[in-house]
């Protein structure tokens, strides 16, 4: 097996926006739910990582053998009484690569550079019923609550949504 990489991205220059476009449109088609709906445009793909790196947001990349295999985010919030906390966003690992640590490794190093940025609580929400909800219990993240009807799907249908949180030590 490939070792896998993982590095923070400053910018995303074209070469790398056409990779995390193509993971994006692919992690949608197989059903992720990530924002977008199936069928997603490579442009629309393209155009959403353009706006992804600015102050407050830590972009990571995984990468096996030169290729992109996953990404998470890290936003962190910006309020005067929020500097302690921030949000785990848009955790994507290509669907040829998953069931390979690679999520985990992702968000062992948000966490640390949740750590580094003085950030002590992390927050995330994801699809209620999706096998993410397994790796953040697993992590030691604590299931908040259930909103239903929160997010439209590809197939029309209302899905409920689960939140967690996860104090930093």
């Amino acid at each position: 097996m490939s070792s896998t990489s993982i590095r923070t991205i400053p910018t995303v220059d074209p070469p790398l926006a056409e990779a995390l476009a193509a993971l994006l449109v692919d992690v949608v088609a197989q059903g992720a739910s990530v924002g977008f709906l199936n069928p997603l445009a490579p442009a629309d793909a393209r155009a959403y990582w353009t706006d992804v790196p600015k102050p407050g947001v830590t972009l990571l990349v995984a990468e096996q053998d030169g290729r992109l295999v996953g990404t998470a985010q890290l936003h962190a919030a910006q309020q005067p009484n929020a500097r302690h906390r921030a949000e785990v966003c848009k955790l994507m690992v290509h669907p040829a690569a998953q069931r390979r640590g690679i999520a985990r490794a992702l968000m062992d190093e948000l966490e640390k550079a949740a750590r580094a940025a003085k950030r002590t609580l992390l927050v995330l929400d994801t699809r209620s019923g999706d096998v993410s909800s397994d790796l953040y219990r697993s992590m030691g993240y604590v299931e908040v609550g259930r909103i239903p009807r929160y997010a439209l799907s590809s197939s029309g249908q209302l899905d409920s949504t689960v939140f967690f949180y996860k104090e930093l030590g």
